[in-house]
């Protein structure tokens, strides 16, 4: 069997290998020489980001997103937060942090699209799987995802962490890793029917296979009182993003929504000890002190 690693590996900068075209015409764009360089300058432009230290306005501020895949977590976060298009930084200087854009950006630039519903079954499991038989693509994009969160969460920055919320331990543990060093945390649960979850999904621009929104949808709609008892209902939040609404309706929404909790929730003063003394410390580094 013909592995897409290989294709992936053997391929040239611009061009398509014989075994390419035997997969359906899919090509690869890197060289196997060429994986650790990109590393490396990926990592070098996420360090670039980060510049606000201490004086960052959603410093020590992690509000997670949870829903299945075609619940318009992106949407929802754009919306409430001022997220602009293009841009991965919030009006309260809040950061999103999602593997999805990395993997997105990632099939794009190696020529295969983000219509994964299309691909074939092989090239499907290659490019989205995690074992040894796959190109690595989803691994490498979980791994940039792991390096930027990494370095906003050195820097104690605002993240947006956007995630399915099917793996509840999972959010469990990253909740209490960052409360531990002095962030405050928030949930934002974007709940939608099945229905219109696999509706939505056909127009997004990475498309699943109903079979993962359908059993996605479930487990995540699984978590809702647990995700609910973890964060509490003061600093937890579901939104129902079921119906299509017009541009000002959508603001109207949002506006009211903000006041609900979470606008106070980032304007929070910090109080936490470990946060202020982190702070502190910032500030005599920076002669600030």
């Amino acid at each position: 069997m013909l592995k897409l690693k290989k294709l992936l590996f053997e391929s040239s900068i611009t061009g398509q290998t014989q075994g390419s075209e035997e997969m359906g015409g899919y090509k690869g764009f890197f060289k196997l020489s060429e994986m650790e360089a990109y590393k490396k300058w990926i990592k070098k432009t996420l360090r670039v980001e980060l510049v606000e230290g201490y004086k960052d306005p959603g410093i020590f501020k992690a509000v997670f997103l949870a829903g299945g895949p075609g619940s318009g977590k992106t949407y929802i976060a754009k919306g409430l937060f001022g997220i602009p298009d293009r841009v991965n930084v919030s009006q309260t200087g809040m950061k999103m942090v999602n593997s999805d854009k990395e993997l997105k950006y990632l099939l794009n630039k190696f020529g295969f699209g983000t219509n994964l519903d299309a691909l074939p079954d092989e090239v499907f499991h290659n490019l989205t799987g995690d074992g040894k038989d796959t190109s690595g693509l989803r691994s490498f994009a979980k791994d940039l995802t792991a390096e930027r969160r990494r370095l906003y969460q050195n820097g104690r920055l605002g993240m947006i962490i956007d995630g399915t919320g099917d793996d509840y331990k999972k959010i469990a543990s990253e909740r209490a890793e960052l409360e531990k060093i002095g962030y405050q945390t928030y949930m934002i649960f974007v709940n939608t029917t099945l229905e219109v979850a696999l509706e939505r999904n056909e127009l997004r621009d990475r498309v699943l296979p109903a079979s993962i929104v359908s059993a996605s949808h479930k487990e995540v709609n699984r978590n809702i009182g647990a995700f609910q008892g973890l964060f509490g209902s003061s600093n937890f939040m579901i939104v129902d993003n079921n119906q299509q609404k017009t541009e000002d309706q959508a603001k109207k929404r949002f506006k009211m929504l903000v006041k609900q909790g979470l606008g106070s929730f980032v304007k929070k003063p910090i109080i936490n000890k470990r946060a202020l003394s982190w702070i502190r410390k910032q500030k005599i580094l920076q002669g600030k002190g």
